[in-house]
């Protein structure tokens, strides 16, 4: 077995791929900075040790076989120049992944510009449930399994699931890491701009979907949304046979009388046609069906039947930060947290929130972090997609120093068009050192009996969670 490090094992995938090699035998150390729950507790909670801050004596200290290089790792990190100057062998995350976990098995790889995290996470749970062991790569603590990522159960002829980003992978390696992962089923979920920092325009995120279509072998399959034309594009030129999913007519997977309780989703699925039978899964919303019917069709491309996938899928459990309701306080308060951070997820997470608690104020605390939404790519997008919100509070800005002024995203009019909906809005400044109590006090002020206080970020949103677990502990 191999010593290994990670420079950056704080990055979601990076540590749930350190704790699977660690399970599998090998020695895990790693070093990062600014380690945030859920995946700095996660690493704790799997005994693998890691380094406060980056420093070749880390290195020296771990002595490794191999060392991982986060892609969130450029040239003058202090490590990654030791390991240079050192010749020591480096390694991305995701060619790491196909070496040592995908291997000979199935590969199952999970795309699209949302959705990846709760579909990937669906496809491994219902072949666990339907008496496969896969290996799996999630980008999140999928709750049916407590780890982001295992090995499969068996070393070939079995199956891993991946969940395949479109980022690049390292920074000597600028290719889309589901680029790496060698798919045999394929899921397009959609395609939208995202990743400004990486790509220049939508047409350059077409390019890498076409690459990663053009590697699935011919007696693979492409399960992809129907609805979405800038998938089906990319999926044209595809050399496998390719099923599409929806809830239209045309497509060969299609969800149809769609209910909903607080329980989740029923539909009954028609594949090409032929009525195959009614399901019930604990998800919300017509983007969360499109997801289960992804799953679906990947579980079954793997050999499972429709009726092991309708017993699976009522005992699916959300990934962590995927609507999760973190709790119920006095004066009917609910808080709930999601992942949510492109302005279309943030707008479907946002209508399924409403249509689940009908009748109650959705409060939303959004955070402008992602490398996209920090920039003023996305303005129009931003102000139309928190419709179902009545009240609105903006974190700051995450590092806005990094664009030019005519670059960032507005807030001043950001508030403005949404005041002008009829909406209360707070946009926390740079200045402000009371940050994140600016917004609690906020959410104070305007919180009224019943409300619905949803957080939305990609990040830690600055403890703001918990410091509104304890604003609303009051009313208890």
């Amino acid at each position: 077995m191999s010593s290994i490090y990670f420079i950056g094992i704080g990055g979601t995938a990076m540590a749930s791929t350190a704790v699977a090699l660690s399970h599998a035998g090998h020695a895990i150390t790693g070093s990062d900075t600014q380690l945030y729950p859920p995946m700095s507790t996660y690493l704790e909670e799997h005994n693998i040790r890691y380094f406060n801050g980056f420093s070749e004596h880390n290195l020296q200290s771990a002595s490794p076989d191999i060392i991982v290089v986060g892609n969130a790792i450029s040239r003058g990190n202090p490590e990654l120049e030791y390991a240079l100057e050192h010749r020591l062998e480096l390694v991305s995350m995701p060619d790491l992944v196909r070496r040592t976990l995908i291997g000979g098995n199935t590969s199952i790889v999970v795309t699209g510009t949302h959705g990846k995290t709760t579909t990937t996470s669906l496809v491994a749970w219902l072949l666990e449930h339907g008496g496969i062991k896969p290996g799996f790569l999630v980008g999140g603590i999928p709750e049916n399994f407590s780890v982001g990522c295992r090995a499969s159960g068996r070393e070939t002829e079995g199956f891993f699931i991946s969940e395949g980003d479109e980022y690049d992978t390292a920074f000597f390696d600028k290719r889309s890491k589901f680029l790496h992962y060698r798919p045999d089923i394929a899921i397009i979920n959609n395609i939208e701009f995202d990743h400004a920092d990486i790509f220049s325009s939508l047409e350059e995120i077409r390019k890498s979907f076409r690459l990663f279509v053009n590697l699935i072998p011919r007696n693979g399959v492409l399960i992809v949304n129907g609805e979405d034309p800038t998938a089906l594009e990319a999926a044209s030129k595809a050399f496998c046979r390719v099923e599409r999913f929806g809830l239209s007519g045309e497509c060969e997977w299609q969800a149809i009388n769609i209910t909903a309780d607080h329980d989740g989703s029923s539909f009954d699925i028609l594949h090409c046609g032929k009525l195959e039978g009614n399901v019930k899964v604990p998800l919300f919303g017509n983007y969360n069906i499109m997801n289960t019917l992804a799953a679906i069709a990947a579980a079954m491309a793997a050999g499972l039947s429709f009726e092991a996938v309708s017993r699976g899928l009522p005992f699916f459990r959300r990934p962590k930060r995927r609507m999760e309701v973190i709790g119920t306080f006095g004066r009917g308060i609910t808080l709930v947290e999601d992942f949510a951070h492109h302005p279309t997820a943030v707008r479907v997470t946002l209508e399924a929130i409403a249509a689940l608690y009908e009748g109650r104020r959705i409060v939303t605390c959004f955070e402008p972090r992602s490398n996209t939404t920090t920039r003023n790519i996305f303005q129009k997008e931003l102000s139309e997609c928190f419709s179902p919100s009545s009240v609105v509070a903006f974190g700051k800005v995450h590092r806005p120093e990094r664009y030019n002024p005519d670059e960032r995203l507005d807030t001043d009019r950001l508030k403005n068009e949404l005041e002008n909906q009829g909406k209360k809005v707070f946009i926390s400044t740079q200045e402000n050192r009371d940050y994140p109590m600016d917004i609690v006090g906020f959410i104070e002020k305007n919180l009224e009996v019943g409300d619905v206080v949803v957080m939305l970020s990609n990040g830690s949103f600055a403890n703001l969670k918990n410091l509104l677990i304890e604003s609303f502990k009051k009313y208890s």
